[in-house]
């Protein structure tokens, strides 16, 4: 049974984040175009059970081989985005879909604060100071485990002062000699150099709606 997780382990992540998707569209659906709302709570559970599903898949399989993968890593960020800026995905997308299908039922499904804060999600200026915050706050992740990794790799304080003062090592192309870095594995050095080129952009991007805020008026997807 565990050799067959292990064999499929991306096709069951894969096949439980689809499910994932239609039970949180089945919610809504059940919950505000048919009414039954003592229903839709299973289908809400039932994304509840399939983010746990995945958790417990990925420390089978490190328990089975050993090992952080990248599999571990990609379930560990899916389910910490489902922890913490996934809620308020999902609250933005329950009002989408109680505005859309309270069009199509000719009721009022949305609260005067739901109207409120659709309203406001469409100022540029606070747009412009939501995501201000969202990319000081990806700095300040992002600055905490890099310099956590260095300083749990690093044999003395010497050694981690030398990778903040000297950066020759920096590369998006990498380096042949991983013992120059302050990763331990070369998986680790990988997603470091895929997060931060992610970071760059994410960072320059949210700052494009305060530096160009009259071209900027929609959300970032």
């Amino acid at each position: 049974m565990i050799n067959l997780l292990v064999q499929y382990q991306w096709e069951l992540f894969i096949f439980a984040e689809v499910l994932s998707v239609i039970s949180l569209f089945l919610f809504g659906i059940v919950r505000y175009l048919f009414g039954k709302q003592r229903l839709s709570l299973f289908f809400l559970l039932a994304f509840l059970v399939l983010l746990v599903f995945e958790a417990l898949l990925a420390m089978l399989i490190y328990q089975e081989t050993g090992e952080i993968s990248t599999f571990q890593i990609v379930i560990t960020i899916f389910v910490i985005y489902a922890c913490t800026f996934g809620i308020a995905d999902f609250r933005k997308l329950d009002r989408w879909m109680r505005s859309k299908i309270g069009k199509w039922r000719g009721v009022k499904l949305l609260t005067d604060k739901d109207i409120a804060i659709m309203s406001k999600q469409k100022d540029p200026g606070y747009i412009a100071k939501k995501y201000r915050r969202s990319a000081m706050l990806h700095l300040a992740i992002f600055t905490a485990v890099q310099l956590g990794i260095w300083l749990y790799t690093s044999n003395s304080t010497e050694q981690f002062m030398q990778y903040i003062t000297d950066l020759s090592w920096v590369s998006m192309e990498g380096t042949e000699n991983l013992a120059e870095t302050p990763y331990p594995n070369e998986l680790l050095y990988g997603l470091s150099q895929l997060w931060a080129l992610v970071f760059v952009i994410d960072f320059l991007y949210s700052w494009s709606y305060t530096v160009f805020p009259a071209n900027r008026k929609g959300e970032k997807a």
